[in-house]
């Protein structure tokens, strides 16, 4: 018991207070921008399945005739998307839209001849790390395009998150009608 008690409780040499407080700053940048990133590749995901279920709901709600497309799909079914999208990404839930710096959401549905292409478009905030975004942007960068997107994305503007979905026309298979006029 006492080589054990000796073990913990007596002093001996440690780390240094120096190095430890030097590095505690740089593991919270770290922490902060793998937290983003996870972020980004978080909403990315749910982007595509929010992308996947707007395209397949279209394609089987929508109507083919004119005065229903026009009417009922543009007044009603895209509205519900859009709604239906916006909540699954997290915009009614504050915590969520914070996690995913999430600004605002653009559904937009185009019908052509054979294809439907639903582009969901969102936008997000800016990390603003206070420590790094204290600097200017021509020191920093010194003329570097791909720096200044980078200090773009966490300081000023944010960034833009699109996904593509295309699906064909609505084409549910008509009950089978035998000649008799029974089915």
């Amino acid at each position: 018991m006492r080589k054990l008690y000796s073990l913990f409780f007596h002093s001996k040499r440690g780390q240094a207070t120096t190095e430890v407080v030097l590095l505690f700053p740089l593991f919270v940048i770290f922490i902060v921008f793998i937290i983003k990133i996870f972020g980004l590749l978080v909403l990315s995901q749910k982007m595509e399945i929010a992308g996947y279920y707007a395209a397949r709901r279209f394609q089987l709600q929508s109507h083919e005739t004119d005065y229903y497309h026009r009417t009922w799909d543009r007044r009603f079914l895209i509205k519900d998307i859009q709604k239906k999208v916006e909540n699954y990404l997290g915009f009614d839930n504050p915590g969520i839209k914070k996690f995913l710096s999430l600004r605002k959401i653009k559904v937009d549905i185009n019908t052509s001849g054979t294809w439907t292409k639903v582009v969901i478009t969102a936008q997000t905030k800016p990390p603003r790390i206070r420590f790094l975004c204290n600097y200017n942007k021509d020191q920093v960068c010194d003329r570097d395009q791909r720096c200044l997107k980078g200090y773009a994305f966490l300081c000023e503007t944010g960034g833009q998150v699109q996904v593509n979905k295309y699906v064909g026309h609505n084409e549910r298979p008509a009950p089978y009608m035998r000649p008799e006029g029974k089915s």
